[in-house]
């Protein structure tokens, strides 16, 4: 059993009486000299009246990691509290990620979120709250020196964050089917969950996202890689940040959290990323096409990766054809996304006088083109044939290949060519 300590309790009670003081002088300054409602007010503020009256209108509030109010603000089913810690860990960014660094939410009437500042204050950083919670003595002696009727206030304000009531739903609420098991068709495989919002998550999200951009400390570091000079905390930048006000000119009617950030939700932004392709360019003043392709940053990765494997003379086995082929023929993919993109300029670029390039590779990447002298199966089988020697070319130093290798390279691009030219067909 825990006995008492005098200096602990004074040191609570002292803390209560601050708190008290300061609410009742704040709401006296509001008054005038002769009102009468002053002499009311200095008894509502007196210790046992002002904690007697806490007491039962702390049930007119709950204190919660998971509201519903954020969903819809008309719903009236359950709210949650859970301590961050007691949840299960995942990989996934969850309440249970906060650990015990977190601020409980409350709902309720907006009326008595006093009573939830009241257990907000602190003592040997732990909370009121967590003391009633607890059971402190300490923190039921500053409550009241009759011992039975302490334990009962100390009780009902541990209630903050007793669960109300059987857990319900409502109407306003959201809801979904969740497929819990594997056969969809089977309608008792699905869960019926009501998804709450994870107000002391959102909170958190929150606090550090004013802290990246309005901190002196942010602000420095922002000056810092402005002037090129160097600065301990890192600058983070939330791009496309959205806001979401909740509960609109009455922030508080939603919850205290959502008062303390003036009803400002943030939403990080969540879309897809923006594909920028470089520009295609006609290819003017090259004698080959090779020239170009064999500086596409993939092109070069993959040509080099081959190299580095067939130096390391693997076996000559299945496994090393399986990996010398997947690595031909992502080089052929890419001949081909080339041409393709080629092949998306105006028609008859290749007619241009500053075009030096073969009349196959003119074919080949300017189908459209006013160009007959040649058959367009002879420059698939022109291009196939100058792609195996350019890959030669790519491993013959130091590697020793030569014709073998080349009909194999030529074979492998023609049907690649031919097949892309029937599925555009």
């Amino acid at each position: 059993m825990q006995l008492p300590n005098p200096q602990r309790i004074a040191a609570i009670k002292a803390v209560i009486a601050q708190f008290l003081q300061q609410r009742r002088d704040d709401k006296l300054e509001k008054l005038p000299a002769d009102d009468p409602k002053r002499s009311e007010l200095l008894q509502q503020f007196i210790h046992s009246s002002w904690i007697d009256d806490a007491a039962h209108r702390v049930v007119q509030i709950q204190a919660v990691t998971h509201s519903l109010k954020p969903i819809h603000p008309d719903a009236k089913g359950s709210s949650l509290y859970r301590e961050p810690g007691s949840l299960v860990a995942i990989t996934e960014v969850g309440t249970h990620s906060l650990g015990k660094n977190y601020d409980a939410d409350v709902v309720g009437n907006a009326a008595a979120l006093d009573v939830y500042k009241f257990l907000k204050l602190s003592l040997e950083d732990k909370s009121l709250l967590e003391l009633a919670l607890a059971g402190d003595q300490d923190f039921a002696a500053a409550l009241s020196e009759d011992s039975a009727k302490a334990e009962l206030l100390m009780q009902a304000f541990a209630g903050l964050a007793a669960p109300r009531g059987r857990p319900s739903s409502h109407s306003q609420a959201k809801q979904l089917y969740w497929l819990a098991d594997s056969d969809a068709h089977d309608d008792q495989a699905f869960h019926l969950l009501a998804p709450l919002y994870p107000t002391s998550l959102v909170h958190r999200v929150y606090q550090q996202l004013q802290d990246d951009r309005f901190s002196d400390e942010a602000k420095a570091a922002r000056a810092a890689r402005k002037e090129g000079s160097f600065h301990p905390r890192p600058v983070r930048e939330y791009p496309d940040l959205a806001i979401q006000q909740l509960g609109g000119t009455k922030p508080q009617n939603i919850s205290q959290l959502n008062s303390e950030r003036r009803g400002n939700n943030c939403l990080l932004a969540s879309l897809p990323p923006m594909w920028k392709s470089a520009e295609v360019r006609p290819l003017l003043g090259v004698s080959s096409m090779f020239k170009v392709f064999g500086r596409r940053r993939e092109v070069l990765m993959q040509a080099r990766a081959l190299r580095r494997f067939l130096e390391g003379k693997p076996a000559a086995n299945i496994d090393t054809k399986r990996k010398v082929l997947d690595w031909v023929n992502g080089l052929i993919d890419e001949l081909l996304q080339f041409s393709a993109e080629q092949q998306t300029l105006a028609a008859g670029w290749s007619q241009s006088p500053d075009c030096d390039l073969p009349a196959a590779q003119r074919l080949w990447l300017d189908p459209d083109a006013a160009n007959t002298a040649l058959k367009t199966d002879d420059a698939a089988d022109q291009v196939a044939a100058e792609f195996a020697r350019w890959l030669n070319a790519q491993l013959r130093d130091p590697l020793p290949v030569g014709d073998p290798e080349f009909y194999y390279w030529r074979k492998l691009a023609l049907d690649q060519i031919k097949q892309q030219e029937r599925e555009a067909a």
